[in-house]
């Protein structure tokens, strides 16, 4: 008896023992699987955050990081399909940035278009790559509209995507999420399962919404390297806009008999919409002329670099500045939009008879300085600005003024850009001022007069940005 008893407890032993390591192997092989998946899993995210990386050097294009951000989701997930919802320019709707293939649609599809899919696919393709959602448009235009992520496995909520789900377009199962960064509103990312998946889990959810958070911050700095690299190349052509114009404006005065002369422009930005210019006439005569487009920047530039082309071409052995002027508003009127002007004085210099004609296109007057009164006279001669009427006005009030300069006298030009400069307590350097500096410096020589008005004006301003552009032109009869 005792040896069929200890027999049985040997087999017994032996049988639990072998069942124990049965249960152990395959809790084991669990284990391994497990971390397998862990392992494999692993892998996905960092290969996933690696490539958002990317984004953060700035060297990956919009275009591709949109199908990294979905394709990384897709396979983190195991899901079906993704797609990536941007919103455009306005504001006013989501765009499809990226669709993965196989995604079941996510949006509402007319039935002709099924219709068509069920015999060519590429037809539910282009209309999904093509449309676009606005605010509380099914389930996409909910989400972005609310900012709220949702892991949906049944579609009460979600009416278009219920229709569908039992045919071969259907999900399942499908988690979307709005994107955001601070307060930048970047779109929508959805992942979905189609008739043959799973539902997604809370884990997954979790996993998901972390994905998102990754994604809108890589998105977001993708949009601040694309808008810095705008500004480079737009500050790049800027400073070549800015170099063309220097070289359309006088670097120095010329010589003339019986006057000296001085001019300068200060740009408010890269390039400006003032302008001055000396044109010689003919042999005895050489004009003087300064302009003010309205506006600033790249559009009055381009304004004066054609005022400054007609002026030329009207301006050859022509002694007459108002008829000049004329001219000049004739060609340019059809070309000027109608919130665009241009104020002009335009000069003519005879060093053989000593003689200064002026006319005046609606242009700030200029300041005379007779050196015997030892006043500074506005000369307020008629006239209107270039670009708000065709001719019969302009015409008739755009006239030659004569101004007699005697030794010493002098004329200066400026821009309204010099009077209306601000100090911090918001007082304009006014007219007043320029003549009081005009009169002081009279003596120093047209050069003089001009350094002396621009150093006062800097100092008058201090710390204030300038803002508007800044050109003088001083003329002494010697």
């Amino acid at each position: 008896m005792w040896p069929t008893l200890l027999l049985g407890l040997l087999v017994a032993s032996l049988a639990g023992w072998g069942i124990t390591s049965y249960l152990q192997t395959r809790r084991i092989r669990r284990l391994e699987r497990s971390h397998e998946e862990i392992q494999v899993e692993e892998t996905l995210v960092f290969d996933f955050l690696h490539g958002l990386g990317e984004a953060f050097r700035g060297t990956i294009r919009p275009q591709e990081l949109h199908r990294l951000v979905v394709e990384g989701a897709v396979r983190i997930l195991d899901a079906h399909g993704g797609a990536l919802y941007v919103t455009d320019r306005t504001g006013g709707k989501l765009m499809p940035a990226f669709i993965s293939k196989g995604c079941p649609p996510l949006v509402d599809v007319p039935g002709n278009i099924l219709q068509q899919a069920a015999a060519n696919p590429i037809a539910l393709e282009t209309f999904l790559r093509l449309h676009t959602v606005g605010a509380n448009e099914g389930l996409i235009g909910r989400v972005w509209q609310t900012g709220q992520a949702v892991c949906l496995n049944e579609f009460s909520e979600a009416p278009e995507l219920a229709k569908l789900r039992g045919s071969a377009f259907g999900s399942v199962s499908v988690m979307a999420t709005a994107l955001g960064y601070g307060d930048q509103d970047l779109g929508v990312l959805a992942v979905a399962n189609g008739p043959m998946g799973a539902p997604f889990s809370q884990a997954d959810f979790v996993v998901f919404k972390s994905i998102a958070e990754q994604s809108a911050f890589a998105l977001y700095n993708a949009i601040i390297y694309s808008m810095a690299n705008e500004k480079k190349r737009l500050d790049h052509d800027l400073e070549i806009a800015r170099d063309i114009q220097r070289i359309l404006l006088p670097s120095e005065a010329p010589a003339i008999n019986g006057f000296q002369i001085s001019g300068i422009n200060v740009p408010a930005r890269q390039v400006s919409g003032d302008y001055f210019d000396y044109i010689p006439v003919d042999q005895e005569r050489l004009g003087v002329a300064i302009a003010d487009v309205s506006g600033k920047g790249v559009p009055a530039s381009l304004i004066m670099a054609i005022c400054r082309s007609v002026l030329r071409a009207e301006a050859a052995r022509n002694p007459s500045p108002a008829d000049v002027l004329r001219k000049v508003n004739r060609q340019l009127y059809p070309d000027i939009k109608e919130d665009m002007f241009i104020s002009m004085a335009y000069l003519v210099l005879n060093h053989q008879h000593d003689g200064v004609t002026l006319a005046r296109a609606g242009h700030d007057a200029p300041l005379w300085y007779q050196r015997q009164s030892q006043t500074v006279t506005p000369v307020k001669s008629p006239g209107m600005v270039v670009g708000i009427d065709s001719g019969s006005v302009f015409d008739r009030l755009t006239v030659d003024f004569a101004v007699p300069l005697e030794r010493n006298d002098c004329l200066v030009l400026y821009t309204d850009g010099v009077t209306e400069t601000l100090n911090s307590d918001g007082d304009e350097f006014g007219v007043d001022r320029m003549m009081q500096l005009v009169r002081a410096s009279a003596n120093d020589g047209a050069q003089g007069i001009v350094k002396r008005i621009i150093e006062d004006v800097r100092e008058f301003t201090g710390s204030v940005p300038q803002n508007d552009d800044m050109t003088l032109i001083a003329i002494r009869k010697t």
